[in-house]
C-alpha cells in the first residue's frame, strides 16, 4: 500500500540568505534517493521555515518492487580446468553468487556463452531504506561551514532539536543528526512553543498552520508578505517597493510575518534615492515606499514574527533604529561633497588593484588612454570619453562608497553632477558596471558605453597576462561576466569594435603602464578564445545552432557586431530550399581542395565542358555581384545571390570529373572550385552545416 511520507528536521533559526537553497537540495537529495532505491511515487514538495526544513512526499510505494538479478560470470572455456573440473574462477564466481558450482547456469549469446546465476530479489521495505536515503541527503547539503555543539559529534549549519518521519500514520524510528525520529513537531517559538504531535503527513501544513501559528509554505509566505507590504504602503498612499532578493530574505526571516508600516524625517528624502533604499534594504530588511511617480515617500515597510499586542512601540523602535543609518548617509553625503572627484584621483594611487598590475590609479591610466582609442574608432568624442575613465574610480574614495559599496558608480554619478561635470561623463561613471547582471541592460550612452567596454577588457586582459586565468567554476576576478558584458556592450548597441585590436591594444597598455612584459601575443589569442568562447554560449542562448556558430567563426571575423550579421545572414540562408545541396557541394569542394596535391592554377583556364564553362561564368557573374553587398555587410543577401548558383554546381558535378589525368586541366578545374569556395566564404563556411 502506497502511503504517504513527511520529514521535518526542526532547528535553531536557520541562515535566511540560503534557506531556499538549503530546502530544494534536501527535496532534490531525498527524490533522487528515492529513485535510486526504485521506490516509485507520485509527487513531492519542501516547506522551509526559519526553523525547520521538512519534505513530504505524497504516495510512496512501501516496498521496491521484486526483481530478477542476472550475473554473468567467466567465460565458458575459463570455467573448466583440463580434467573437466570446475576452474578456480568458476567456484570463485559461485561463491560470490552464495551459491554452489551445479547450481550455475549457462548463458548463450552470438558472442559466445558463459557460466551466469539468476536469483530472484524481494525488494527491501521502504521503512528500512528511508533513514539512510535521509541521512544521506542530509549529508549532502551545500553548507559552506559546519557547525556542532553541546557534546554532540553530529554537524549541521545549526543546532538541530527535533527530527519528524512519519510513513502513514506510523513513525519511522531512527536517528538523525543524533535525534530520535518521532511524530512530534514545534509551532512558532513565541505564539505556540508547545509540542504539536502530527497524526499523518498530509496534515503537516495545516496543523502548524491551526495549531503552531507557523506559514510552512515558503511560496506562500512570499505571496503573503508581497500581498500584505502592497497594502500597507496603500495606506500611507504609496507602492511598496520590492525587490526578489529582499521578499525571498524576509520570507526566510517570519514564521508568521506582520506588516509594520514606520515613518523617517522627510529631510533624508534630499538625499539620492539609492542611498535611502540601500540603508533601508541592506541594513534594516525594510521595503521602502514610492509615489506613483518612482519617488521616495518617507515611509517604510517592515515585518514582524510575532502578532504583537502593541504594533505601535516595534514601529517606533524601528524608526529609532533607522534615524541613525539615515542620519550618518546624510553626513557622508555633505561630507563628500566638499572635496571633487578629480580631487580624489591621485589617490587611487595608494589602492592596489593587483600585486602585479599594480594600483587602481594605475588601472585609471590603462583604461583612460583604451577609452581614447575605443571613441577614436568610433568617432565618438575623445575627450568625453577621457575625462569619464579618469572619474571612473574616484568614488571609490568617498565615504558613502565605503560604507555602501554596493553604490559605487551611482555614487559618482551623483557627485559628478553636483560638481557640473557633463551629463554624459556622470552618467558613464554609473554604466562603467553594466550590464550588472544576467539579462540587465548594457550602457545606454555612447561616453558610458565605451568606457564599460575599456574598464572590462583592461581587467580582462590584466588578469590573463598575469596568469590568473578561471579555470573550473572558480572566476574570482568575474571575468566570464566581463566577457560576456564587452560582447552585449558591443553587439546590442551596434558598436563597430575589432576585438582583436582592442586586445592588443589593452596588452599594450598592460606592459607600458604596468610593466608586465609576458608573451603579450600569447595573452591576446588566450583572451580572444575566451572570448569568442563566451560569444558561442551568447549566440547558443539566442537561439543560433551550434553547426552555424561554427560555419561562421571558421572564417575568423574579428568584429562581434560583424560575427552576429553573418550569423543571421547563415541562419536565414539554411532556411533556403537550395541551402542543403549547397553545403553539401561546399564540402564536397573543400574535401577535394583539402585532399587534392595538384595545385588549383592561378586563374581559371582553358575548360572543355559545357557545365564548367556554365559554372566559371555564373561564378564570375556572380563574384562581381556580391562585391557591392559585401561592402555594406549585407551577409544575408550576398548568400541569396550565391543560393542561386545551385543549378549549375549541381550540373557540374553531375557531368565533370574534376580529378582527370590531364593535369593542366584538373588545375584549372581546381582553380574554378577555389573560386566558388572563396566566394562563400566571405560570409561563412556553410560546409559546417549539417542537413
Amino acid at each position: 500500500m502506497n502511503k504517504h511520507l513527511l520529514f521535518e528536521l526542526g532547528s535553531e533559526e536557520l541562515p535566511p540568505k540560503t534557506l531556499l537553497k538549503l530546502s530544494n537540495a534536501l527535496l532534490h537529495n531525498i527524490v533522487q534517493g528515492l529513485n535510486a532505491a526504485e521506490l516509485t511515487f507520485a509527487g513531492s514538495k519542501a516547506y522551509a521555515t526559519p526553523r525547520r526544513l521538512a519534505v513530504f512526499i505524497e504516495n510512496l510505494a512501501s516496498a521496491q518492487p521484486d526483481k530478477t538479478v542476472e550475473k554473468r560470470g567467466p567465460a565458458l572455456q575459463a570455467a573448466f580446468a583440463a580434467d573437466g573440473s570446475p576452474s578456480k574462477a568458476a567456484l570463485g564466481f559461485a561463491v560470490s553468487c552464495g551459491t554452489t558450482f551445479d547450481q550455475l547456469e549457462r548463458l548463450k549469446t552470438d558472442k559466445g556463452e558463459w557460466l551466469s546465476f539468476t536469483q530472484a530479489v524481494k525488494g527491501q521495505a521502504t521503512e528500512s531504506l528511508i533513514p539512510d536515503i535521509i541521512r544521506s541527503s542530509i549529508a549532502g547539503l551545500p553548507i559552506a561551514k559546519r557547525m556542532r555543539w553541546g557534546s554532540f559529534t553530529t554537524e549541521f549549519v545549526r543546532p538541530v532539536h527535533w527530527a519528524v518521519l512519519l510513513y502513514g500514520d506510523s513513525v519511522i524510528d531512527t536517528e538523525i543528526l543524533g535525534l530520535k525520529t518521532g511524530a512530534a513537531t514545534q509551532g512558532h517559538r513565541f505564539h505556540a512553543p508547545q509540542k504539536i504531535t502530527l497524526t499523518k503527513p498530509e496534515d503537516y501544513a495545516d496543523a502548524l498552520y491551526q495549531q503552531g501559528h507557523v506559514i510552512a509554505d515558503f511560496e506562500q509566505r512570499k505571496t503573503i508578505i508581497r500581498d500584505a507590504a502592497q497594502k500597507a504602503a496603500a495606506a500611507v498612499h504609496g507602492i511598496a517597493h520590492i525587490e526578489d532578493d529582499l521578499l525571498e530574505e524576509i520570507a526566510a526571516l517570519n514564521e508568521w510575518p506582520v506588516p509594520i508600516t514606520g515613518t523617517f524625517d522627510p529631510r533624508y528624502l534630499e538625499l539620492p534615492p539609492e542611498v535611502l533604499i540601500t540603508t533601508m534594504q541592506t541594513n534594516q530588511k525594510y521595503f521602502p515606499v514610492e509615489n506613483a511617480e518612482g519617488g521616495l515617500l518617507a515611509n517604510f515597510i517592515t515585518f514582524s514574527n510575532i502578532e504583537s499586542t502593541n504594533p505601535k512601540s516595534i514601529q517606533q523602535g524601528n524608526e529609532r533604529v533607522v534615524t541613525p543609518r539615515l542620519s550618518d548617509a546624510e553626513f557622508f553625503w555633505n561630507q563628500d561633497r566638499k572635496k571633487t572627484l578629480e580631487d580624489r584621483v591621485e589617490s587611487l594611487s595608494s589602492v592596489v588593484f593587483q600585486e602585479n598590475l599594480g594600483t587602481v590609479y594605475d588601472k585609471t591610466i590603462r583604461v583612460r588612454n583604451l577609452a581614447k582609442f575605443i571613441a577614436g574608432h568610433l568617432g565618438a568624442d575623445v575627450e568625453l570619453a577621457e575625462r569619464a575613465a579618469l572619474l571612473a574610480k574616484t568614488d571609490l574614495m568617498t565615504e558613502m562608497v565605503g560604507e555602501f559599496g554596493n553604490l559605487q558608480g551611482i555614487m559618482g554619478r551623483y557627485y559628478a553632477l553636483a560638481e557640473h561635470e557633463p551629463k554624459s561623463v556622470a552618467l558613464a561613471l554609473e554604466e562603467q558596471y553594466f550590464p550588472k547582471q544576467s539579462g540587465s541592460p548594457t550602457a545606454g550612452s555612447t561616453t558610458g558605453q565605451i568606457l564599460a567596454i575599456a574598464e572590462k577588457i583592461d581587467t580582462l586582459v590584466g588578469i590573463f597576462a598575469v596568469g590568473l586565468i578561471p579555470t573550473g567554476d572558480k572566476d574570482p576576478y568575474a571575468l566570464r561576466r566581463a566577457a560576456l558584458g564587452i560582447l552585449r556592450t558591443i553587439i546590442e548597441n551596434d558598436l563597430d569594435i575589432n576585438i582583436v585590436e582592442l586586445t592588443e591594444f589593452a596588452g599594450a597598455q598592460i606592459k607600458t603602464v604596468s610593466g608586465q612584459t609576458g608573451d603579450q601575443a600569447e595573452t591576446a589569442d588566450r583572451v580572444i578564445d575566451f572570448i569568442f568562447d563566451r560569444l558561442k554560449g551568447y549566440c547558443l542562448d539566442h537561439g543560433y545552432t551550434a553547426d552555424e556558430f561554427d560555419a561562421v567563426i571558421s572564417v575568423n571575423p574579428t568584429e562581434p557586431l560583424d560575427f552576429m550579421q553573418r550569423l543571421q545572414a547563415v541562419k536565414a540562408f539554411r532556411q533556403l530550399p537550395e541551402a542543403e545541396s549547397l553545403a553539401a557541394a561546399n564540402k564536397r569542394i573543400r574535401n577535394i581542395l583539402k585532399k587534392s596535391d595538384t595545385q588549383p592554377a592561378t586563374a581559371v583556364g582553358a575548360l572543355i565542358e559545357p557545365q564548367e564553362k556554365q559554372l566559371l561564368q555564373a561564378a564570375r557573374q556572380s563574384e562581381g555581384d556580391i562585391q557591392p553587398l559585401l561592402a555594406q555587410r549585407n551577409y544575408q543577401a550576398t548568400l541569396n545571390r550565391l543560393a542561386g548558383l545551385r543549378n549549375d554546381v549541381d550540373a557540374f558535378f553531375d557531368h565533370v570529373m574534376v580529378m582527370t589525368d590531364d593535369l593542366e586541366l584538373r588545375a584549372n578545374r581546381l582553380a574554378l572550385l577555389n573560386l566558388l569556395s572563396e566566394q562563400f566564404l566571405t560570409c561563412a563556411d556553410i560546409s559546417k552545416l549539417q542537413s
